[in-house]
């Protein structure tokens, strides 16, 4: 009686949780409503088929329990039986098919309208490209890629120059029109899936994959990458946001397209000398930065992530967080920076000052070598930084300040703002460092590559 009694209550059970589970579908925000369809019917006929199997088990478990006075009959073969399983398996296999093969039909047969977006895939990053007013994507080569040409791009090509390319993990989308995403992957198996709009497929290095839909709700959505990638697969985060067509072409005309990304903004140095006297109060007259003021270092830093930094602290994105004080004192700071040559001027200028030469710091080499190792994934395997990865150089970095950065991630400070991504990232790379000693070990291994670094940084510092 006992195992008839687990019997139904598992049953029971199973059915009460599907239909009370907090697990469940997001609010769908696409086309496919098609899909969620499919999945309720395979739903409808598992779990019809696991209340009917389990509960004949237990009125079998019943029906022929033990008796002394009873003998049980065996019957190899029952052709009556076989073929109404036959009929019913069969029957069941085709409702949880059709509908699925029907879909995918669908699924591979783009609108004829749909405008065509690149999402490339890398450790642990995305970035986007969409067609310029000739609305052709250029042609784009593996061998091609750099920090200068991040997607390949073949600069030959008339079609690539006026691509628009989007370095950030945010793709912007208009609201109610089809969209033909086009998958690539730099390096390895990644996937590119968003829930609400019940999409997902594989990037395959060497070989372009596809997904279509149409968003129908405004909103943020989040990109998640759905392929065991590496170590750090889990902060491999992008987000899709769906606006109004009005206002998708105002961001449409803010982004830069690939010919404006090989021309670089110059600037002049002399008249960045000028400016700069007003950093230098904090940051040192060339650069070296002040541990007493809290201030990093500014010299041997890339050139587009300090003009990324000024950005972020004129939007709010640095600074406006609780407890962000040193961040808070940049805000005014920054603000004087607001014209574009002004900027140029003033990042030419700090380019052309000497990398600092950083102090060694106390800690296990060896361990540090070790924890940096899924650092080095992001930030270079000599802590020089990568432009393809939005990520800073760390070898210009005094340990003070690398320190409070790491606290700063791990507590929220940084990386809590909705347009911080790559602080959203180290917020759970920062995680990883459990320890005192941790901390102090892999700072001391990045301090250690202050020597190696400087020739590397030197090419890095001035990318777009």
């Amino acid at each position: 009686m006992a195992i008839i009694i687990v019997l139904v209550l598992l049953v029971l059970g199973s059915v009460v949780f599907h239909f009370i589970s907090p697990w469940w579908f997001t609010p769908i925000a696409s086309n496919w409503q098609s899909i969620d369809t499919t999945i309720n019917i395979t739903f409808w006929v598992t779990g019809f088929v696991f209340v009917a199997v389990n509960l004949f088990l237990a009125y079998a478990v019943f029906r022929y329990r033990f008796n002394t006075n009873r003998k049980a009959d065996y019957q190899p073969e029952n052709k009556k039986l076989e073929s109404w399983l036959t009929v019913f398996t069969t029957v069941g296999i085709v409702a949880m098919l059709a509908p699925g093969l029907y879909v995918w039909g669908q699924f591979v047969e783009v609108p004829a309208d749909a405008t065509e977006v690149e999402a490339v895939g890398q450790q642990w990053h995305w970035s986007f490209r969409l067609p310029g007013e000739d609305n052709i994507l250029g042609e784009v080569d593996p061998r091609l890629i750099s920090d200068s040409n991040p997607f390949g791009i073949n600069p030959a090509d008339p079609a690539g120059q006026d691509d628009i390319l989007v370095q950030s993990n945010e793709l912007v989308l208009p609201l109610n029109k089809p969209v033909k995403v086009l998958l690539r992957s730099k390096d390895v198996l990644h996937n590119f899936a968003v829930p609400q709009f019940r999409v997902k497929m594989d990037l395959v290095p060497g070989m372009v994959t596809y997904l279509w839909f149409t968003p129908t709700r405004q909103g943020r959505f989040d990109i998640m990458c759905e392929e065991l990638c590496g170590v750090a697969h889990f902060a491999m985060r992008g987000k899709v946001r769906v606006i109004a067509e009005p206002e998708y072409q105002k961001w449409l005309a803010a982004q830069p397209t690939f010919l404006q990304s090989q021309n670089r903004y110059a600037g002049d140095a002399q008249l960045g000398r000028t400016m700069y006297q007003v950093c230098a109060a904090c940051h040192g007259a060339a650069g070296e930065g002040n541990t007493q003021l809290n201030a990093p270092a500014l010299a041997g830093q890339s050139r587009w992530y300090l003009k990324r930094q000024l950005q972020h602290y004129q939007q709010g994105v640095r600074g406006s967080s609780e407890g962000d004080l040193y961040g808070a004192q940049m805000v005014a700071m920054a603000n004087m920076l607001q014209d574009e040559q002004t900027q140029a001027n003033v990042l030419s200028f700090i380019d052309s000052l000497p990398a600092p030469k950083i102090k060694r710091a106390d800690g296990d080499l060896q361990r540090g070598r070790a924890l940096y190792r899924n650092c080095s994934y992001c930030h270079g395997s000599r802590a020089q930084g990568m432009y393809a990865m939005n990520a800073p150089a760390l070898t210009a970095l005094d340990a003070s300040y690398l320190r409070r950065q790491l606290d700063y991630f791990k507590q929220g400070v940084r990386g809590s703002h909705n347009s911080d991504f790559y602080g959203a990232q180290m917020q759970l790379m920062a995680q990883s460092l459990h320890s005192e000693q941790d901390y102090a070990a892999v700072i001391a291994y990045i301090a250690s590559l202050s020597d190696s670094a400087g020739s590397e940084n030197a090419t890095l510092r001035s990318a777009p």
